[in-house]
């Protein structure tokens, strides 16, 4: 028997099946901000489940749908798609108070009858209200003792993590199944974190009450991850779109560490995240920006700290949506965009934003680093060194015209198409949509 060019013998047991659904991920590809919510939700149209897979609610996706604005941090951008369900994986920490209190503020916008269509996993690890608290404390201790913290978003998610780690987090299967143990337990952890923070303090009554109404909110839509992924996968073909959060240089592994989230925001959280084996990742997109940002601390090479920096600022509205900081912004950083590509493996590149750079004269994309004079093929995990490196940087013509209302390859100025080609070039990964605005239809399909 021959099925896509794969060889299987003909004594094949029963009921063997050689068909399954493969998944699309959507990943951010720089430090984040990239407008991945954007290039899920112009997916999640057509997609049957959408799901996250890590991180909390420290990402920040907005979302336009028919002029109005939505803003998910835990929800998956896909919940505004009625025919689709959404799943929140085992790799996701989950803060309780901030999902319902999300939700809440997107029914206000519109969105109905999103809690059935969200699926929970029962082994995905809980934020509390205490993780939250600590975070905060270890960003001042940080000041303090080195004179610099993280930069967190002060949502809990680092501490989160860190129980999750030294297995003294407590999940949602925990929060479903006997409370007396799930409240000694939350007691316990309450006290290690009190005793290493004395300022620390915790209403463990309280919060245990409000626990215990948010667990038979969420019960309907809590279901066991792994087999509900395997079932969606092996049963008739669907739809299958994961949706990272944060960006392969905030990931904890290959990030601009210590500058990073607590999770692995590039292709191998999909996996640890869900629950599904390698073999079931299909397309894998990573979303680009036309120019670079971060938030935060942390070394930045083609940051531009004058004029430019703060035109990109401005006509960008580059502020945090979870934080409300201002972003840090510069000139695209093509090293980055191939070290991302080196560990995720991009099918293709969503590049947005194109329209902010309308008005620039001429434009830079930084193409490689010189580290004491030698050109490094690689990017650097030490964040010193990457400090010290020397961007070269390539010149382009700007376009100088409004690109927002193109809508079509050919409508793009061909300055803009020859920026868009600079790209695909010097990293070697096609470009399948470039955005112009913030609407669904400013995303220009390419192929």
């Amino acid at each position: 028997l021959r099925l896509e060019g794969v060889f299987f013998p003909s004594h094949r047991p029963t009921g063997c099946r050689f068909y399954w659904n493969k998944l699309t991920v959507v990943l951010g590809a720089q430090w984040g901000d990239e407008g991945k919510g954007k290039v899920v939700d112009l997916l999640a149209t057509e997609s049957d489940i959408i799901c996250r897979c890590q991180g909390g609610n420290n990402a920040g996706h907005t979302v336009v749908v028919d002029g109005k604005e939505y803003d998910f941090h835990l929800l998956p951008s896909g919940i505004i798609n009625s025919k689709a369900l959404s799943v929140i994986g085992n790799g996701v920490v989950i803060h309780l108070p901030g999902l319902f209190e999300e939700a809440e503020k997107n029914e206000k916008k519109g969105l109905k009858d999103w809690e059935k269509r969200l699926i929970i996993s029962d082994r995905a690890h809980i934020v509390f209200d205490f993780h939250q608290a600590v975070d905060g404390l270890q960003e001042v201790q940080r000041q303090a003792q080195e004179g610099k913290n993280i930069g967190t978003t002060k949502k809990g998610i680092g501490p989160t993590y860190s129980s999750k780690a030294s297995r003294t987090g407590l999940r949602i299967c925990d929060l479903l199944a006997d409370f007396k143990d799930f409240s000694m337990r939350f007691k316990n952890l309450a006290q290690q974190y009190q005793a290493m923070f004395p300022t620390l303090e915790v209403d463990v009554d309280g919060q245990l009450k409000k626990l215990k109404e948010y667990a038979e909110r969420i019960r309907p839509m809590v279901r066991d991850g792994v087999y509900f992924m395997y079932d969606a996968i092996n049963g008739p073909p669907k739809k299958i779109l994961v949706e990272g959060a944060n960006a392969a240089l905030l990931d904890i592994d290959f990030g601009t560490y210590p500058f990073v989230t607590s999770s692995n925001c590039t292709v191998g959280g999909v996996c640890t995240g869900l629950g599904i084996p390698p073999l079931n990742i299909g397309d894998v997109y990573g979303v680009v920006k036309a120019y670079t940002t971060r938030v935060g601390i942390g070394a930045f090479p083609t940051e531009q700290l004058n004029e430019v920096g703060e035109l990109l600022q401005t006509r960008g509205h580059e502020v945090g949506v979870t934080t409300g900081r201002k972003r840090r912004c510069g000139w695209l950083d093509l090293v980055i965009l191939r070290y991302a590509n080196m560990i995720n493996g991009f099918t293709a590149f969503a590049l947005t934003k194109l329209d902010i750079l309308d008005v620039m004269d001429e434009i830079k994309v930084g193409v490689s680093y010189k580290l004491n004079g030698k050109k490094i093929p690689y990017f650097p995990a030490n964040m010193d060194v990457l400090q010290k490196v020397e961007v070269e940087y390539e010149k382009l013509p700007g376009w100088k015209s409004d690109s927002s209302a193109c809508r079509k390859w050919e409508d793009l100025p061909v300055k803009a198409q020859n920026y868009i080609r600079f790209v695909e070039i010097h990293v070697g990964v096609p470009i399948k949509w470039v955005g112009v605005g913030k609407a669904r239809e400013s995303m220009i399909q390419m192929f």
